[in-house]
């Protein structure tokens, strides 16, 4: 599932979000009385007073100049205040650094407990949780905080003497930087906004409340009934959407006699959601039972009148479009939601990753891939095979038999937690370290999918959510508690093995997505039934190297639709800011559609699919989606270099390499940028 993005913006934001007592152009100093202190400066550094990097003063003198409003002071106080903060010393600027940063790690630390405990209530099972709860969850205690480092200058003083690189300059000028130049840098990306904070409380509230209608949207799929009157699914089978329906359908594929018919039936009840046709009453409601190729709802055998769902799936995603577009007149650096998701938190550009994702759903290898799915399932294929898991080991093996291992092993959450250190060293982690890492990760039963939230603190521990199932950890939940592990590591390693506070974790949770997929894809290892069930599904076909690359292949064409989809859908909103939720569903669906069409019609069949527009991320964290093939590029470098080895020392050496931009952190990795060339070389090699 996600790595928990909502905490990382919001965390990302918290000395960004000023309470704001105005409204206007946000900068009052004129350009004359930035030039006057950018001469007054450099004259300090002709005389021979500075020893700092001269192109830094005019760079540091606009930035803290473009944050300074009227109620800051007046223009002869900013000059006066430039002269007198303006670090002349190397040894003064790096004692700075390390004094605010350390104070930067107990407010980050703090405000990331205060959230975790606050959001208890509503993220975790097991407890009934009131209006009041839902209310602390979505509040931002420290939502007053950027007034106080305004208000105090402390913001000011970074502004100046840390200032802030686009990412086309930390691209072109880090190849030169020292690991302490990486950290000034990223210093100067903390004060790259300065929002009103009932604005980022608005945001908080919409994320809150959209991530509540998420967490609960649930099918209870022993309700579920074909033309025949006949139940497909157990009893007490509760699936999240989207994520539990699509792991239903990726497990049917094990199911001979069945598995067609209830992967049918599962998109059938996608179609009902995205459409927003599907009766409001059959959601999460275990009483009534539905017929999802004729939408008809029964109370006990008698039909029933419904209502379909009033389009909130896309009020909800409106919601969040109008809180997070709000944030722009405050955000100099990154003003639209778009540059913040792909500029700030991914590091690429959006024109790059469009790019890249068209590259591969476009190539060549996508069709032979898709004929070599059709002879592995001896039919045509169909638009949900575009979650194809045949490529994996596991798909072989009845599910039921792996969730009997699962909940043998691993009946509550505690299980799990004691087990970590056991499945680090199977993954080639040596004992002490094992034991090490997983002493800093406890392990919580999820009310919605799972998710992994990491700490801000050194000697804080990460949270593991996974969900439960009463009877212990089925096959499922075990999966999804292992790709949220990784997250987990990555998490530890990041935040305690790096050199500098400031550079704590990767440079986007693409890179932490990768080790999760790393850790998820060795599922079966770990359970000790890797290479029996491997052998067994492919004894005369494809070799291990050959299914991985395929598996990694097939899963990066499946979300970079839903990815372009995602991102096509915020630029229409920019476009049409005052748009409907039903002109919102109309376009999403048509944006769907058209890339379907162009890129999965041709292999998968059936015109006009809007199944690229079911995943849940799209209305509960937009624009977070790209994040997945990107991280699985990565995923396929990193597994290239780990090749038949076990991970866990490369792991070690590998990411306490930090908050560097995305190049740079690959290169340092395996020696080359991040590319999805090798990714297409290896699946053209795989399908010969």
């Amino acid at each position: 599932m996600k790595h928990l993005a909502v905490m990382v913006a919001t965390i990302a934001l918290l000395v960004g979000c000023s309470q704001g007592k105005e409204t206007n152009n946000m900068s009052s100093i004129k350009e004359k009385t930035i030039v006057a202190v950018i001469d007054s400066l450099e004259a300090k550094l002709a005389a021979g007073e500075t020893t700092v990097d001269p192109s830094l003063i005019e760079k540091g003198v606009r930035n803290a100049a473009r944050f300074w409003k009227t109620e800051d002071g007046t223009e002869a106080e900013f000059v006066e205040f430039c002269k007198a903060s303006f670090i002349v010393d190397q040894a003064a600027k790096q004692r700075f650094f390390e004094q605010f940063t350390r104070n930067l790690e107990v407010m980050y630390g703090r405000y990331n407990q205060i959230s975790l405990k606050l959001k208890e209530p509503v993220q975790l099972a097991g407890v009934d949780y009131t209006p009041l709860d839902e209310a602390f969850a979505a509040l931002d205690p420290y939502a007053h905080v950027a007034d106080d480092f305004f208000d105090s200058k402390i913001a000011f003083q970074v502004l100046l003497n840390f200032p802030f690189y686009t990412l086309e300059e930390k691209n072109s000028l880090g190849a030169n930087w020292t690991r302490l130049d990486w950290a000034y840098a990223r210093l100067g990306d903390v004060f790259a906004a300065r929002i009103p904070a009932e604005f980022n409380q608005k945001l908080a509230l919409e994320l809150a409340t959209t991530e509540n209608y998420i967490s609960n949207y649930n099918i209870c799929m022993g309700q579920l009934r074909n033309d025949a009157g006949e139940q497909l699914f157990a009893d007490g089978m509760t699936l999240i959407t989207h994520w539990g329906l699509r792991d239903e359908l990726k497990a049917n594929y094990a199911d001979p006699v069945k598995g067609l018919e209830k992967q049918t039936m599962i998109y059938e009840v996608m179609r009902r959601i995205i459409n927003q046709d599907i009766p409001a009453q059959v959601i999460n409601n275990d009483e009534l039972t539905w017929n999802p190729l004729t939408n008809k709802v029964f109370d006990k055998d008698a039909e029933i009148a419904v209502t379909p769902e009033p389009n909130t799936r896309y009020e909800r995603l409106l919601a969040l479009f109008n809180a997070s577009k709000a944030l722009d007149a405050y955000s100099p650096s990154y003003p639209t939601a778009l540059l913040r998701a792909f500029n700030r938190d991914m590091e690429v550009s959006a024109a790059d990753i469009e790019a890249i994702f068209t590259k591969l759903i476009s190539s060549p290898q996508v069709g032979q891939v898709a004929e070599l799915i059709k002879q592995r399932l001896g039919r045509e294929l169909k638009p949900f095979d575009l979650w194809y898991d045949g490529f994996k080991s596991r798909s072989s093996i009845n599910e039921d038999l792996l969730s009997a291992k699962t909940r043998a092993l691993y009946p509550t959450t505690m299980a799990f937690e004691k087990g970590m250190p056991d499945i680090l060293v199977k993954l080639g982690f040596s004992a002490k370290d094992a034991t090490s890492i997983s002493s800093l990760v406890t392990v919580d039963n999820s009310r919605g999918s799972g998710h992994a939230w990491g700490a801000q603190m050194k000697g804080d521990k990460a949270h593991l959510r996974t969900r439960l199932q009463p009877g212990g950890m089925d096959y499922k939940g075990y999966n999804i508690a292992l790709h949220e592990f990784g997250h987990n590591v990555e998490q530890v390693i990041s935040l305690h093995e790096v050199d500098h506070y400031i550079l704590n974790g990767i440079p986007s949770t693409a890179f932490t997505e990768a080790l999760a997929f790393v850790f998820q894809k060795r599922d079966l290892q770990v359970l000790g039934m890797g290479a029996k069930s491997a052998a067994k599904q492919d004894a005369a076909a494809l070799s291990a190297d050959d299914l991985q690359t395929l598996d990694i292949f097939w899963g990066c064409y499946e979300i970079m639709g839903v990815s372009l989809v995602d991102m096509k859908v915020w630029q229409w909103l920019y476009e049409n800011p005052d748009a409907t939720a039903e002109d919102l569903k109309a376009t999403v669906i048509r944006i769907a559609t058209k890339l379907w069409n162009a890129y999965y019609e041709p292999f998968l069949g059936e015109k006009d699919s809007p199944l690229l527009a079911i995943y849940s991320h799209m209305i509960e964290i937009p624009l977070y989606l790209s994040n997945y093939p990107y991280g699985h590029i990565v995923e396929f470098q990193l597994e290239k270099l780990f090749g038949n080895t076990l991970p866990g020392k490369e792991i070690q050496r590998i990411y306490p390499t930090g908050r560097v931009t995305p190049d740079f952190w690959m290169k340092a990795a395996v020696g080359a940028p991040v590319s999805v060339d090798p990714l297409l070389e290896a699946t053209a090699n795989a399908v010969k």
